[in-house]
């Protein structure tokens, strides 16, 4: 798109947001205020009895739009870390009186209830981005941020117990490419555990996640895609775990989780994801998501390598990730363009606070 013209991909990998113009910021603002208010089409990952009714605005007064919950909870991030981010946001009228609409407390109070009601509902995807949410609202320093970071409290709380009693206690991680990857969900408690200074929830993900993996070798990357994936389980499980071990015991970690990942077959992680622009199927835009977070995964996996010597290799890939999915995530496609953009906004600002977070 136009917006992002004469800026190399090493800028937009930088993942500093300092040299994006009005124009990119508009553009990251369309589809999240768009889909945000649209009701239908509508997933809910809930089961009905023969009395139920799925009503997205009744159940969900804050996050009712964007196809699902989770996909609402994170364009609503999207929305409030541009404001955060961005202080003279071309679109922050239209941003601020959107917020305004939903971001009441009784809204908020209904939400928190209808999970109470509904404790599986959206585990553990939708809590993840909830959490990050709430970290974004705890790291803006404005009145406006602490009234809405106040009126979230029962919602968090509710989240946050849902986490710790039904997430942290299972036996096994779920390694997989979509919303269930047990990895992704840490690694946005993390962030929002140590934002928030929850010394004892920061402890829990910790233990959990070398629980889960930190005995990890030889993992088949060969394998990926899985699916439909938009996540990659080997990338993001090392994402988390370079916020969970120091730099020296990661990398001694990572050279046994992927001890040849430039070698053939392993490399093939390494490659974009091709993705059918011309396919009426919805999910080869998840292709799309897909290389933004394997992008923004070795980025930051290399940042934690060091002078290692796969840092390099990564780093060029995640390049080459960019490239192959920047303009493709600024789709007119609704299939993509309800979630897309948070996930290009993650990318292009996860230097800038909130997001692995110094240790």
């Amino acid at each position: 798109m136009n917006a992002l013209q004469n800026n190399d991909v090493p800028t937009i990998l930088s993942g500093h947001g300092n040299w994006i113009t009005p124009e990119l910021w508009t553009a990251l603002s369309e589809y999240p205020l768009d889909s945000v208010g649209t009701e239908y089409p509508h997933f809910a990952r809930v089961v009905e009895s023969a009395d139920d009714s799925i009503q997205p605005s009744e159940d969900h007064p804050v996050f009712y739009g964007c196809f699902d919950w989770h996909s609402a909870v994170h364009n609503h991030w999207c929305l409030v870390r541009q404001l955060r981010l961005f202080d003279d946001h071309p679109e922050e009228s239209a941003i601020v009186s959107t917020l305004e609409e939903r971001f009441t407390a009784e809204k908020i109070e209904q939400e928190a209830a209808y999970l109470a009601d509904n404790e599986s509902f959206e585990k553990p995807y939708g809590w993840a981005w909830l959490l990050r949410l709430v970290s974004e609202l705890s790291l803006w320093d404005a009145d406006r941020a602490e009234k809405w970071r106040e009126m979230f409290g029962p919602l968090e709380q509710r989240v946050v117990e849902l986490f710790e009693r039904e997430f942290l206690t299972q036996d096994r991680p779920f390694r997989v490419g979509t919303h269930d990857n047990s990895a992704f969900a840490l690694s946005f408690a993390l962030d929002y555990a140590r934002v928030v200074d929850d010394d004892a929830l920061e402890t829990a993900v910790v233990e959990t996640s070398r629980r889960f993996f930190l005995d990890d070798k030889a993992y088949p990357v060969e394998y990926e895609p899985l699916g439909w994936d938009f996540l990659s389980p080997a990338l993001t499980e090392a994402d988390l775990m370079r916020r969970v071990l120091e730099r020296a015991e990661f990398q001694q970690w990572f050279d046994g989780f992927v001890p040849a990942i430039t070698d053939s077959p392993y490399d093939s992680i390494l490659e974009p994801v091709d993705v059918k622009t011309d396919s009426d199927d919805g999910l080869e835009l998840h292709f799309v998501g897909l290389n933004l977070s394997k992008a923004w995964s070795m980025a930051g996996i290399a940042s934690a390598l060091g002078d290692h010597t796969v840092a390099e290799p990564l780093e060029e890939s995640a390049r080459h990730h960019v490239e192959h999915s920047l303009e493709l995530a600024f789709t007119e496609d609704y299939a993509g363009a309800h979630w897309l953009t948070s996930f290009v906004l993650y990318l292009l600002t996860r230097n800038e606070g909130g997001i692995a977070p110094e240790q």
